[in-house]
């Protein structure tokens, strides 16, 4: 007899496997694209794989929350530093961005725990959070009838 029964009580409960073939989002057309690996409606968490081509400029952003980076290949311009492929970065809640521009092609794999809002001179121009990934995801693998 097993010591104690460790089988789920949700039956609902699955992996999320995102395929390295999924198709990627193109989010500003040829220069940016983006995967939503993953989005939590109960903690506001987010995860998505990035690619920019050389020159792609991310305009000013404020971190609503921590966010996690890891470079798989390229360079980032943050801040007054350089992120190249295999740096790790950790954004604490209320981190300020001037712009993000890609040095060359880069690739990142970027964990949020809840929403950033963009903004320029004039005031705040966009916010997202893991609603707007999610959205990104379904209306990416909905098939066109």
């Amino acid at each position: 007899m097993p010591l104690q029964n460790i089988g789920p009580l949700n039956d609902q409960l699955t992996d999320i496997i995102v395929r390295a073939d999924t198709p990627w989002i193109e989010s500003k057309p040829g220069e940016a694209w983006l995967k939503v690996l993953w989005t939590s409606p109960e903690t506001g968490r987010w995860a998505a794989l990035y690619r920019w081509k050389k020159g792609y400029v991310a305009p000013p952003h404020k971190h609503l929350s921590d966010a996690h980076t890891y470079v798989l290949k390229g360079r980032l311009k943050v801040r007054n530093g350089i992120l190249e492929a295999g740096d790790y970065d950790y954004e604490p809640n209320g981190v300020l961005h001037g712009r993000t521009e890609a040095l060359e092609d880069t690739e990142y794999l970027f964990f949020c725990s809840g929403p950033i809002v963009f903004f320029d001179e004039t005031g705040l121009t966009r916010y997202q959070s893991w609603e707007e990934r999610e959205r990104m995801r379904i209306d990416q693998t909905t098939p066109v009838s």
